[in-house]
């Protein structure tokens, strides 16, 4: 065999037998695990935002990326065993909506990164250190629950002048409703207002609430940031219409659905740029050293056409600020 014959020999079976690292290796597909409290219905929006935002950023589902989803369907004590199922999975993140959720995320695993998609006040409840080091395994997007809540009875009472009991639905099983109701009797002392709390864990405590203030003739209703109750918005802003009263919501979904009015950051938005975090993540950054996200745009949305189904006139100067008015 001439030398000529033998190197072109000695290249092919060197190409046909070079080892695995040498060879194109397939995309690595990342797993996601979805911890959320409501069901593929109620959360159809924020899924569909969370979607748009990994789309955004070139990641498909299927392809690049695999969602191990778990829902709650309202049940909060669901979630220590859909965490811990997410965590046997050996998911490499795990977003999780609601401080109940992401509190049993952190207790299943110190490892995996958690991201939190939307929290109310993630230091008071001590999820994590502060908001600009975190800590530990997890960061995520803040809604500013408590510092909100203030506002949020401000304009209620402007929209109702003569205001002076007002209700406050909570979900005793969120620890995020202590500081939130602190900061709401805090405001209500400044503005001449009585707080009546009213707890709501699920269907059967609401209609037990709604129950309670037709009993006490409350004013208005402040409905305070939990993700069941976001699960639950359709029934609360029936129950609301047909007791003819004042509400005011944290979310545009409430006043989308019917209810009369909300005020704070878009959530739906939160949960798009949520996918940058699970992006930063999947490309290796350390949760602990990404900064706890704050809104900083905040919208005022009415729905005239529920107002004028409970006999309330919204005044102008409210009506002037509104960033969304639905007729």
């Amino acid at each position: 065999m001439s030398s000529k014959h033998l190197f072109w020999l000695l290249t092919i079976v060197l190409l046909t037998t070079a080892p695995p690292s040498q060879a194109q290796q397939p995309t690595k597909v990342s797993r996601i695990g979805v911890l959320f409290p409501g069901s593929p219905a109620t959360f159809a929006p924020r899924t569909e935002a969370f979607l748009r935002g990994l789309h955004e950023l070139g990641y498909v589902e299927g392809k690049t990326i695999a969602i191990e989803w778990r829902w709650a369907e309202d049940r909060v004590e669901r979630f220590p065993e859909l965490a811990a199922e997410l965590v046997r999975l050996n998911v490499d993140v795990i977003v999780a909506n609601g401080t109940p959720a992401i509190k049993a995320a952190k207790n299943a695993t110190k490892s995996i990164p958690i991201l939190m998609a939307v929290v109310g006040d993630p230091v008071g409840t001590g999820l994590v250190a502060s908001l600009a080091r975190p800590g530990e395994n997890l960061t995520g997007l803040s809604i500013l629950a408590p510092e909100l809540s203030g506002k949020r009875l401000e304009l209620l009472k402007e929209v109702v002048p003569k205001l002076s009991r007002v209700a406050a639905m909570l979900n005793p099983t969120n620890p995020v409703y202590r500081p939130e109701l602190q900061e709401t009797h805090d405001a209500a002392r400044s503005l001449g207002l009585q707080i009546q709390p009213i707890e709501v864990s699920d269907l059967n405590t609401l209609q037990d609430g709604f129950t309670a203030l037709s009993r006490d003739r409350v004013g208005a209703l402040l409905v305070l940031t939990d993700a069941i109750f976001y699960s639950m918005r359709g029934r609360i802003v029936e129950y609301a219409a047909k007791s003819r009263l004042p509400a005011m919501y944290w979310g545009s979904e409430f006043t989308d659905d019917g209810g009369l009015m909300s005020y704070g950051p878009n959530t739906n938005e939160l949960f798009r740029r949520s996918a940058t975090y699970v992006d930063k993540i999947l490309k290796g950054a350390k949760p602990a050293d990404l900064p706890v996200e704050q809104p900083t745009k905040f919208e005022l949305v009415i729905n005239l056409k529920t107002a004028k189904q409970i006999g309330l006139t919204i005044p102008p100067n409210v009506l002037a600020r509104a960033d969304k008015v639905i007729k």
